[in-house]
C-alpha cells in the first residue's frame, strides 16, 4: 500500500525523535490501536514494571506497517489496516515482506544511529529475520530477544506456529532480564 510508503518516509525524513538511552522495538499487532492488543499490553506492562523511568526508553513498533514510533500508533494508516503475516503462506508474500521490513527497519536504524545508546528487539519469525538483516546490512547493534538458544528450547514442530508466542512466559522473563540488564548499563 502506498499509504505505508508515504507514512514511513514522513518518520524517516520529518519525524523528530528525542534521543532516548533504550530503544525498544516490538512488532505490531493485529488489533488496532496496537496499545490495546493483548500482546503489547503484556509487554507495556513488562516496561513499566523495568523502566520507572519512562523517559529512559522509547518503543518502535515494527513488521507489516513498517517502523512506527509508538506515539504515531494512531497515525493513518497505522490503525487503520487488518493484516496478520502469521497466516501467509505465500513465499513470495513472505519473501517481499522481508525485503521492504529489512529497508524500512535499517532505514530507521540509520536515522536513529545517534539517537539512541542501546537497542533492544523482542521478536520472532519473519519480524525477527527481518531485523537480523537490518543490523547486519546496517552494522547498527540490536540486541534480540528471545535469544536463539530459548527458541530453540521451546521450539515445537506440531504447532501451528513452532516458535510459539512472544506472550510465553519463558520468552517473557528472557526479555525482563535483558531489559534489567540493558537499564542498569
Amino acid at each position: 500500500m502506498p499509504q505505508f510508503e508515504e507514512a514511513y518516509q514522513y518518520i524517516i525524513n520529518e519525524y523528530y525523535i528525542a534521543p532516548r538511552d533504550i530503544a525498544v522495538f516490538i512488532p505490531c499487532a493485529v488489533r488496532k490501536p496496537y496499545s490495546t492488543s493483548p500482546s503489547h499490553k503484556l509487554f507495556h506492562a513488562l516496561f513499566d514494571e523495568v523502566f520507572p523511568d519512562k523517559a529512559k526508553y522509547h518503543v518502535v513498533i515494527f513488521g507489516t506497517c513498517g517502523t512506527v514510533p509508538a506515539e504515531l500508533e494512531l497515525m493513518y494508516p497505522f490503525a487503520h489496516y487488518h493484516y496478520m503475516l502469521g497466516n501467509v503462506k505465500d513465499q513470495k508474500i513472505k519473501d517481499d515482506y522481508l525485503r521492504i521490513e529489512t529497508a524500512r527497519i535499517a532505514g530507521y536504524l540509520e536515522k536513529t544511529k545517534d539517537t539512541y545508546t542501546h537497542r533492544i528487539a523482542y521478536c520472532i519469525g519473519l519480524f525477527r529475520k527481518a531485523m537480523e538483516a537490518a543490523v547486519l546490512q546496517t552494522g547498527i547493534p540490536v540486541e534480540i530477544y528471545p535469544t536463539n538458544p530459548m527458541i530453540d528450547k521451546l521450539y515445537d514442530a506440531d504447532c501451528p506456529f513452532p516458535e510459539g508466542s512472544l506472550s510465553m512466559q519463558e520468552y517473557l522473563n528472557e526479555f525482563r532480564n535483558a531489559l534489567t540488564e540493558m537499564r542498569d548499563r
